[in-house]
């Protein structure tokens, strides 16, 4: 073993890290802010039931993205699901597998079929040429999710819905703050949905919400996400409960008044690993171009293991040594997890993009919880692992380490 793996964890020295950094830390914002919002609701005793700080969320939400419509929700897969059933999806939709398994989840929990289409290695996103020769007279929707706060093929999705009479939904889980030809993600297909998970760079704690420019898609989602109420002891749609609680919301509240600080500090972080692992073989980072508007929120990286020496895996292993918490996506692909696993066994020979990829991707630790400091030594981890790619996997070979 050579001197200069000698400080690495895996190879018996000490972590880089003493603390572990993770994907998805959390942002928290104000503190003092957010506290002074949660007195006032335990001050007017209304926690939940589309309370006046759920309102006041929805109306600046509307303003933001330039929607007519924004229905706050307790998460985005209760979102996803309330609106596919408003937009009267059944039978099959496509979607791709390489996503969260939240978004064909929430198909399946209605005895919908996600049907999987392949993703276009330049993008990661639906491949549109791709989603044609899936649809039968069976299919209903579509949904394209906006990956990496990256819009999709929207135009090309649009068409073909509108071409083939089929609901269009945008899971725009990581796309909250991004635009598209000058428009803000929210407004485009019949609906999109946001996540506001903790993990993401703008959170209620937990929640999500639905945008739409459709009036009567709006009000048939609202009595949805409320048991079907139209006013007091008076149910006139079949529902469940999907509200948002107020004290969420006051997280919201006070994320959005620091939204471009966050934004700031995540492109920030983004050129920083840019600069970090320039020149390296066999190492792109996902690039963001400068004819949108992004929330950097991910930093993810494909690893070309013939190029690089060192295979993604192997690389996350000791990242994971120096408690630097890298993780995969979207691995092994949804198709490949149950019960899709089980209903569709040979999908993955429709899917070699996505099979592809889930083994060449990986997302690094970002947000107010990373400092330049750390992305430097980060970087410099990566980089001295992939310098010394094929010594390295021998010695951890030799010890028993890698397969």
């Amino acid at each position: 073993m050579k001197d200069h793996f000698r400080d690495l964890a895996i190879f018996g020295g000490n972590p880089a890290f003493a603390d572990q950094l993770f994907v998805g830390r959390p942002n928290i914002g104000d503190r003092q802010a957010f506290l002074a919002r949660v007195n006032d609701i335990l001050d007017r005793r209304w926690l939940t039931n589309n309370g006046a700080y759920v309102q006041e969320l929805e109306r600046k939400l509307e303003e933001y993205l330039g929607v007519k419509h924004c229905i706050a929700m307790c998460n985005a897969t209760i979102a996803l699901e309330i609106t596919i059933r408003a937009l009267g999806m059944s039978g099959e939709v496509i979607v791709p597998s390489f996503t969260f398994i939240a978004t064909p989840h929430s198909l399946q929990w209605q005895q919908i079929t996600p049907v999987f289409c392949d993703i276009d290695p330049a993008t990661h996103s639906l491949d549109p040429t791709r989603v044609e020769s899936l649809i039968t007279p069976r299919t209903t929707g579509i949904i394209g999710v906006h990956l990496w706060g990256k819009p999709c093929a929207i135009e090309q999705l649009e068409a073909i819905a509108q071409r083939r009479n089929l609901r269009l939904l945008f899971d725009a889980a990581h796309a909250f703050g991004c635009s598209h030809d000058n428009r803000m993600i929210g407004g485009f297909g019949d609906a999109e949905v946001f996540s506001f998970h903790a993990t993401k760079f703008f959170n209620t704690f937990e929640g999500g919400a639905v945008t739409t420019n459709d009036d009567e898609l709006a009000a048939r989602i609202r009595l949805m996400k409320n048991f079907g109420f139209a006013g007091y002891d008076n149910v006139i749609y079949i529902g469940t409960n999907g509200k948002m609680s107020e004290v969420s919301a006051a997280m919201g509240l006070t994320s959005l008044e620091h939204l471009d600080d966050l934004i700031a500090l995540n492109r920030r972080n983004h050129e920083a690993y840019g600069r970090g692992l320039a020149g390296l073989l066999g190492v792109r980072l996902v690039p963001y171009d400068g004819n949108n508007r992004y929330n950097y929120q991910y930093v993810v990286l494909e690893i070309d293991s013939e190029s690089a020496g060192v295979d993604r895996d192997l690389l996350l292993q000791i990242l994971h040594a120096e408690n630097v918490m890298a993780r995969r996506y979207f691995y092994p692909g949804c198709h490949q997890m149950e019960p899709y696993r089980s209903h569709f066994p040979h999908a993955g020979l429709l899917l070699p993009e996505t099979e592809g990829l889930v083994q060449r991707v990986m997302s690094l630790p970002t947000g107010s919880a990373v400092t330049e400091e750390d992305i430097s030594r980060i970087s410099s981890i990566i980089r001295l692992v992939l310098m010394n790619g094929s010594e390295m996997t021998e010695a951890l070979l030799r010890r028993g380490d890698a397969a």
